[in-house]
């Protein structure tokens, strides 16, 4: 399985899932004229679409995709949309002769339906595990996002971690923030910069590199902790602790669309 990321709008990533004899999945179809072209180039077969979550900016590119490849679209099913031809229930698999098997995690927070697909190797997060963040909580709440991260957190360290945007090098400021002393970020900082200086993206991460620089997958670490707990002037338990840095995050942003 080769994986081709196809970058859209203005952060966002599709991303290619290349099976035996070019066949390929889509994941979270943005723009449709990108993607095509990538397709075209890449001389690739579609064999299905896969979307994480109903948010516009992962799926505004299905109408026009599927009037030249009217392939199926899984989607999650507790936000089965009209262009979802499969809904996907927790635990469901998408069986993808020629690519592999990818099962549904039902992945919540972000949104009440949001689904990640977990394959040997690989985790396709849209927006719940971001590389070094997560999503804003827009319909969810804390205690889903951290069940959600929870969750992603039992796979193996080798996992590749494939999320819906690129954010990394911004996630990483805050992380370091919250973090000052973590050696960890600094160096994941390093190899980010030099990764965009060679116009390469910044994903996939391994879980591993999550474990060490991600704030959301760290809340209970105790000098995050006490950091957060300081922002909050109080004690908190995790649920708590994972919304006040939720919190603290959206407040470093200034409110921007992360």
């Amino acid at each position: 399985m080769q994986i081709h990321a196809v970058p859209v709008l203005n952060d966002n990533y599709v991303w290619l899932i290349e099976g035996e004899q070019g066949q390929c999945a889509v994941v979270d179809l943005g723009d449709a004229t990108t993607v095509l072209a990538a397709i075209d180039s890449l001389k690739l077969t579609v064999q299905a679409i896969l979307l994480t979550h109903h948010h516009t900016d992962h799926t505004q590119g299905i109408h026009a995709f599927r009037m030249r490849y009217p392939v199926p679209v899984f989607g999650p099913a507790l936000e089965a949309q009209r262009f979802v031809t499969h809904p996907l229930a927790d635990g469901d698999i998408a069986h993808l002769p020629s690519i592999g098997s990818f099962s549904a995690w039902l992945t919540s927070g972000h949104t009440l339906g949001h689904i990640s697909y977990i394959t040997e190797g690989a985790a396709f997060t849209g927006d719940t595990l971001f590389s070094a963040g997560c999503g804003r909580l827009f319909e969810g709440t804390a205690a889903m996002m951290l069940a959600s991260l929870d969750r992603i957190a039992t796979l193996p360290d080798a996992t590749k971690i494939y999320c819906g945007h690129e954010y990394t090098a911004d996630n990483l400021r805050f992380a370091q923030y919250a973090e000052p002393d973590n050696q960890a970020i600094a160096q994941r900082i390093s190899a980010v910069a030099e990764a965009a200086a060679s116009g390469l993206p910044s994903i996939p991460s391994r879980l591993l590199d999550e474990r060490q620089t991600n704030p959301f997958l760290r809340i209970r670490t105790p000098s995050l902790r006490q950091a957060i707990e300081a922002f909050a002037g109080s004690q908190l338990n995790d649920v708590e602790a994972f919304a006040m840095l939720r919190r603290w995050k959206d407040e470093f942003d200034g409110l921007s669309p992360l």
